[in-house]
Formats: C-alpha cells, structure tokens, sequence
C-alpha cells in the first residue's frame, strides 16, 4: 500500500510499503484545517485504518485538504481526476461542497463514495449510478428524531439549522418525522458562533421541546450558550451536533441530550468492539461516528476491490451496490439509490467514569430507507 496525505499548497507526510505502483487510486478531499477539520480527521483516520488492516499492499490514497471551501474543493477534485488520475474518490464532510464535486466526478465515469454528506438531492433525481453514500441519507437522524420526539408526547417544537443543504434536508426531515407544530424554524450562518439571538427566540417560543442540527463547532458554541443561559426547553438532535469530539469541547453542558445516530461505540455489532479498541490504541482517541463512517468507506473500498477490477465499470459498481462487508453499525445495505438502509438508534449523552460521552438508548427508527429513492432513475 502507498499513500500520500497532501494539503493544499504541500505535502503533510508521505508512507511507502508494498507495490511500486498502485492497482486502486483513490482520491480523498476532506476538512482537515480550519472549522470542522475534526469531522475530516475522524473520517480520514477510520478510512486509513481499514486500508491498513487490510493489509492491502495496492491501494494508493492520496489525501487533500479541502479547507471547507467549494472552489477549494474543485479545484482539488479537478487535480485528481486530471492528472493524478484516480479512480474512486471519497472524503467529502460538507454537503454544499458535496454539490460541487459529485456530478461533475461522476459524470466523468469516476465512481464516489461518500462517508458522510448526504444531500437529498444526490439521492433523488440527481442519484448517478457511480455514486454510493456509505454514511446515511441526510434526513435520515432527524427524521428518526422527529418520530422520537413525538412519541415522548412533544406537541410543538423550535427548530435551529444552519442555512445549508444539510441544514434544509434536517429540519424538513424533522418535520416529516414529528408531525406536530413547529413553533419557529431558524436558519443560521454556516459556521455561525453567537446564539443569543437564537436562544432568545427558543425562550419565547412557546415550544415543548428544541431539536437542533449545528455539526462541529457551531453545536459546541450554541449548546455551552444554550446552557448557561437558563433556558429550559428540551433538546434533542443528531448525532453530529453530540458527537464524541463534539462532547470532549461541550463537557457536562450537554448531559442528557438524547441524539440520533445509526452506530455508538457500545452498539452490540460484530466488529464493533475490536474497532473501537484498534481504533483507540492507534489514534489514542475513542472514535467518532464520522470514524466509524470513514471505516465502513475504506471496508467496502478493499471489499469492492477485492471482487472486481476498478476499471471494468460495471463489475465493479455491482461489486459496490453488494455492500458485502460487515459494518461496524451492524446490519446495512444499499437501497436503490445507493444510499443506505439501516436502523437509527437514540443516544443519550452521560458522564462515565469522568468522560461525557453517549451511551445507547434503542431503535428509533429501524430499516430506515430514504423518501427520495422514488425519484432516482439511473
């Protein structure tokens, strides 16, 4: 196996073992600097790890830093494709950067895998038969969250997303899920850090309960405001905004504030508990679900690999679509659009042994499959 890990403007650091030349060139473009550099991190760790315990000596994977930036994200996926010439790429964290990098990869007979952005309309009509999301769909948790919520009796919600793809699909998945009144729906700035207009509004709101999605630091910011503020609404959200990184910055403020996500690291899955260990001992960090996501990526990659040659298109886009690894979150295969079904869990943040961390409740939404499947035709 080779691999290079570069950033935009330089190399990071370089590893050589195995062939002189690779079999399997992958392209990863992910957040490794800057807001939200812990997400792609997480992601790129996962992903390495289950190349590396493969023991895969033909897969070169080239890493970039996309800085969170689209025309960043462009141009490096341009790079790629043009002269590095790989043949799958992966990586993306951001949906709106998603946006500007899948269709134009795929349609030049790229194939993608995404570990996380999951805008819907990627899953809809703009589906593309090179595309597979390994990670969810993006209403998916809070979709699952919205049917929690109002099974637990919450007549009327507030609801908080920042003004992107992701935030959109959010809160129109909540709304789907929880089928009651929706007190307020508040579109934030991308990377936005002060909320005391937000949680004054929340406070006013009349609602029964709050349901936010704020990934990264924006969650980190709102939720330690949101605490000290002596409001007293309820909140539920998904597991990105309760993550484990997330967590470690937030500290006791989130105690419980129960989240959807389709793994946790105590979930009874086979393989679960030796990730979550392999994973530890090699970063020295318990893993996030955004490694978990990136661990399943690189399993279906070596997966994929293995059964089919990368440049026999259609062998090896059957080999995908067979999903035939043994996830960490347990059971999961591909719908028709290539998105995921697969069961959500509820989580509730607690205090173990000192670390503020989640613990796993149950099901709250399972065999979850996508609305917009309907409307892809590939």
């Amino acid at each position: 196996m080779r691999f290079r890990t570069l950033a935009l403007g330089g190399a990071l650091c370089a590893a050589l073992a195995g062939a002189a030349a690779a079999e399997v060139k992958v392209g990863m473009i992910t957040t490794l600097s800057g807001g939200g550099a812990g997400l792609g991190i997480d992601v790129r760790d996962g992903f390495m790890l289950a190349i590396e315990q493969s023991g895969r000596t033909d897969i070169e994977v080239i890493i970039e830093d996309d800085q969170r930036k689209p025309d960043v994200a462009v141009q490096l996926a341009d790079k790629l494709v043009q002269s590095e010439k790989v043949d799958v790429l992966t990586g993306i964290i951001w949906s709106n950067l998603a946006m500007a990098v899948v269709p134009s990869v795929t349609a030049q007979g790229k194939f993608y895998l995404s570990p996380n952005a999951g805008p819907s309309q990627l899953a809809g009509r703009g589906c593309h038969k090179n595309y597979f999301n390994v990670a969810w769909q993006n209403d998916a948790f809070h979709e699952a969250a919205g049917k929690f919520a109002a099974s637990e009796g919450n007549g009327k919600a507030i609801v908080i997303a920042p003004n992107y793809p992701a935030g959109k699909d959010a809160i129109t998945g909540f709304k789907r899920g929880f089928g009651g009144e929706i007190a307020a729906e508040v579109y934030t700035k991308l990377g936005q850090t002060d909320y005391a207009a937000e949680i004054a509004q929340v406070k006013a709101s009349g609602a029964d309960v709050l349901y936010y999605f704020l990934p990264g630091g924006m969650g980190i910011s709102f939720m330690k405001q949101y605490s000290g503020s002596g409001a007293e609404v309820p909140v539920i959200g998904p597991a990105f905004s309760f993550d484990q990184g997330i967590l470690g910055a937030i500290g006791e403020a989130a105690l419980g504030v129960k989240n959807t996500a389709h793994w946790s690291k105590d979930l009874d899955a086979p393989g679960n508990a030796e990730f979550v260990a392999a994973f530890t001992e090699k970063y020295g960090r318990l893993p996030s679900l955004y490694a978990a996501q990136g661990f399943d990526t690189g399993l279906l990659l070596v997966s994929a690999s293995a059964k089919a040659d990368v440049a026999d298109a259609d062998a090896f886009r059957a080999a995908l679509k067979e999903a035939d690894i043994q996830s960490v979150r347990g059971a999961f295969k591909f719908g028709e659009n290539h998105h995921p079904i697969q069961t959500i869990y509820m989580r509730e943040v607690v205090s173990e042994d000192g670390v503020v961390t989640n613990r796993l409740v149950g099901p709250a939404a399972v065999d979850y499959a996508d609305p917009y499947g309907a409307d892809c035709k590939m």
